[in-house]
């Protein structure tokens, strides 16, 4: 069979056939227009390494949902000096800004003359910055969506979940304390034969961290065991009991995002448990993958399932 051919007799590319079966890559889902703002709360000290990781995170937040109207809100902005402001807008003044938005699109529209449909449901949708539960910084999310005027909707944590246990295995294993590729059987010289899972939040945050600690254990082969970084001697406790059980090489791996985790706590933690660590979550993919998840879930927007890949 000849192929077609252009202008001299040249080749013609053809277009490639459209995937269908099993192998077709799911459509992205689009945000419904008009649709709730995403407002990320992000807890912490305010620092510019703060805010670009809420920003990298919410611009993958946006390839995962195309049209997403996507907001970074600081628990601990400043709303009093209008130069911090612009720079870390607090959580009660997005939400005061989503509102009065919403409010000047809807009388710009009947000024205009065209049909206005008042919208439905919430204004906004928040999602906390956080890996696992945190009573005190939950506390403070929720009294600022109750001291804005802002019809908004507050959606879980991120975790527990496997694309976080994903996420911890590529950080350890960057930091040369796991292996890379559990489906290949080499080893790492310096890879930890026991993990401690660091979180913040108290007790309710290591119970919950303690699933995905067991997730990451599947991935790893190794034991791994949740300690409070907020809380003193949890981590020096975890340590002894992972040695006490045959673990010689420690390594802690920190079960937060970055903001959360006080200044210090890591290095001390480090220092209790005598052993190094692996990088904070961060920006990794799947913080801003799981933010959408969140904001999709609490809005009944369908998505393509989300699910850790095997590494």
């Amino acid at each position: 069979m000849s192929s077609p051919t252009g202008p001299a007799g040249l080749p013609v590319r053809m277009p490639r056939p459209r995937q269908t079966g099993r192998h077709r890559r799911p459509e992205p889902a689009v945000a419904p227009e008009g649709a709730p703002a995403l407002v990320l709360a992000v807890p912490g000290a305010l620092s510019s390494a703060a805010r670009s990781l809420a920003e990298e995170t919410l611009s993958i937040a946006r390839s995962e949902l195309p049209g997403l109207d996507a907001r970074i809100g600081f628990l601990d902005g400043d709303s009093d000096t209008a130069e911090i402001t612009a720079e870390f807008p607090t959580l009660q003044a997005v939400l005061g800004a989503v509102v009065a938005e919403r409010a000047a699109r809807i009388e710009f529209a009947r000024a205009a003359g065209q049909e206005v449909v008042e919208p439905q449901g919430p204004d906004a949708v928040v999602v906390p910055l956080l890996a696992g539960p945190d009573s005190g910084l939950l506390r403070r999310i929720r009294q600022a969506l109750m001291d804005s005027p802002a019809a908004a909707e507050l959606t879980d944590v991120l975790g527990p979940h496997p694309l976080l246990a994903e996420a911890l295995h590529v950080r350890l294993s960057e930091a040369g304390l796991a292996r890379a590729d559990r489906a290949r059987l080499f080893t790492v010289a310096t890879a930890a034969d026991g993990i401690i899972l660091g979180t913040v939040g108290g007790e309710e945050a290591v119970q919950t961290a303690g699933i995905t600690g067991m997730l990451l254990a599947a991935r790893l082969a190794v034991p791994v065991m949740a300690a409070a970084l907020d809380q003193e001697g949890s981590v020096a406790a975890v340590a002894e009991q992972l040695r006490g059980s045959g673990s010689v090489q420690l390594a802690l791996a920190p079960y937060v995002i970055g903001p959360e985790a006080a200044e210090g706590l890591l290095d001390t933690a480090c220092k209790e448990a005598d052993c190094a660590a692996a990088e904070a979550l961060g920006a990794y993919p799947a913080i801003g993958k799981l933010a959408v998840e969140k904001y999709a879930a609490a809005l009944g927007i369908a998505q393509p399932a989300q699910g850790a890949q095997l590494r």
